[in-house]
């Protein structure tokens, strides 16, 4: 009779758990402040000196990130919804000895979105947008989002360059140059025509790779420190439809089959590799996905991606030791490929009549919900590192051994292309692949610890190898291996007093680090 109680009451908490390891959380997650020997005060009292029609959604309070660890307190939140917000915004914070910073959806982990007592503008309603078909561009308000974008493009056209999630703004994108799954369009800064930008004077500049092209390659990938991005004319392409494939190989053999038969073969248009995190094959066991272009032709609409609740509970459960994260992995291999959606219809597939068919925008419309949680005590980051392609294992190999040595909870690592860039504070200074690594950490004062030291081991294991790390996340780096892996830093920082000499615009990572390598 006890055995059987007990055997019940065990089912009862393991269900418990998986009820909330799967439940979509009602809000954004609030993590204890990272203990820094001051904790958050409250905004700056001011007396305005002039009075503004400023549109306020939030005075005084604090603000956080995706990552839910850089809550900081805010003199205040301005919705922008109008050019005339920014600039009206802008004057009262001039005229009030205050900062601005720059917010879309506040998924860099810096603190890049926001500092210390500063205005915030918040872009999110800034989202008109208008399509060229002729020209073949786009022309989008900083504040909206690519799920936006997707939707107002398809079935036709489709973007060219954006994350593997649809849920960043595209402001947000510019502003850190950020890249995804073509890995022959590069950056999303590459497909960017032309900016409007709003510096801190007031004043808006059409900037672009010929006109005034110092300041276009200041603000792309300029952390919102150089002006207001308003809206962008940006490159679109054919919503083509795809056949997916995928390859299981190791790690060694990516480089050369990247080489020999992804690069030169123009059939293959999207591209990423996902990296084993279960122990039998830690970083060593891969899953290419490629999408080869097909001949199909009609398009159905945009569906969210599904099933939400399932994908969470697999993540959730990853994370609580060596066992699960295998059955992740093997559900991925396995499983995954025999549930996966076929949004065109099979009976178009040239050939085989079993094909699965995708379109450009049914891959990238993913806004990936399954990763929110309301998880107590622990939360999940990004981290992402950038290496020369000949010396990609020898970076593997080095990362798998700080990994392991530190004992990480690695949740998802995930390959990408990145080119040269031409933007001022560039990452890629060489043809070379990315490595996102997707990390659980508790959110005590150990936990903030062992993230500091693990990063810190990371970033130098890429400068090893001559690579470089993603800035938009935890500032857990330091001035000297800012320097190293951006050495235009100081350069960076110069140009920054050039454009805005009263430093109105700012952010925590430009408070950090511009007084200890500006100079």
């Amino acid at each position: 009779m006890i055995g059987i109680f007990l055997c019940m009451l065990l089912a009862v908490i393991v269900l418990r758990k998986a009820i909330d390891y799967a439940t979509e959380p009602e809000g954004d997650k609030d993590c204890p402040p990272v203990p820094t020997g001051a904790g958050p005060s409250g905004p700056v009292r001011i007396q305005p000196a002039v009075t503004a029609s400023v549109v306020w959604v939030q005075r005084g309070g604090t603000l956080n990130d995706a990552s839910c660890l850089s809550r900081t307190p805010v003199y205040g939140v301005v919705a922008v919804r109008e050019l005339d917000d920014v600039r009206t915004a802008l004057a009262f914070a001039r005229d009030n000895g205050l900062k601005i910073s720059v917010a879309g959806v506040r998924h860099s982990m810096g603190g890049q979105a926001f500092a210390r007592d500063a205005i915030v503008l918040d872009m999110t309603r800034l989202n008109r947008m208008s399509l060229d078909t002729q020209a073949r561009t786009v022309t989008v308000q900083s504040g909206a989002t690519w799920h936006d974008v997707q939707r107002f493009l398809h079935p036709r056209f489709a973007v060219k360059a954006m994350q593997s999630a649809d849920v960043f703004t595209v402001g947000g994108s510019i502003s850190v140059n950020a890249h995804g799954m073509d890995h022959r369009a590069g950056s999303v800064g590459r497909t960017v025509r032309s900016l409007r930008v709003m510096l801190a004077d007031g004043t808006v500049h059409t900037v672009s790779r010929t006109d005034n092209p110092r300041l276009f390659n200041l603000v792309v990938g300029g952390y919102g420190l150089f002006g207001v991005i308003l809206d962008a004319e940006i490159d679109v392409t054919e919503n083509a439809v795809y056949r997916p494939e995928r390859r299981v190989l190791r790690y060694r053999d990516f480089p050369g089959v990247f080489a020999g038969e992804i690069a030169t073969a123009p059939q293959y248009e999207l591209m990423y590799g996902h990296l084993s995190t279960a122990p039998h094959s830690y970083l060593d066991e891969m899953i290419l996905y490629l999408y080869r272009r097909d001949s199909a032709r009609v398009i159905p609409p945009l569906a969210e991606a599904r099933p939400v609740k399932l994908r969470r509970l697999i993540f959730n459960l990853a994370k609580q030791g060596s066992l699960p994260m295998r059955l992740k992995w093997l559900a991925e291999k396995y499983v995954e490929p025999r549930l996966e959606a076929c949004p065109v219809s099979r009976s178009q597939a040239q050939g085989d009549g079993e094909a699965c068919l995708v379109s450009r925008n049914h891959r990238m419309h993913d806004s990936m919900r399954h990763l929110k949680n309301s998880l107590e005590g622990e939360t999940d980051v990004l981290q992402e590192y950038f290496v020369p392609r000949d010396r990609f294992v020898e970076f593997v190999d080095r990362a798998r051994s700080v990994l392991r040595a530190r004992g990480a909870n690695l949740l998802n690592a995930s390959v990408r292309v990145v080119h040269p860039e031409d933007n001022t504070l560039t990452y890629a200074r060489g043809e070379m692949f990315a490595l996102a690594l997707y990390l659980n950490q508790s959110t005590n004062a150990a936990g903030h610890a062992h993230m500091r030291a693990l990063t810190g081991e990371l970033i130098d294991a890429a400068a090893g190898v001559g690579g470089t790390f993603f800035l938009p996340y935890q500032l857990s780096y330091t001035p000297e291996q800012l320097r190293r892996a951006y050495p235009q830093i100081r350069e960076f920082f110069a140009a920054k007093k050039e454009y805005d000499p009263g430093g109105l615009l700012s952010s925590t990572f430009y408070a950090k680090y511009a007084p200890l390598v500006g100079d």
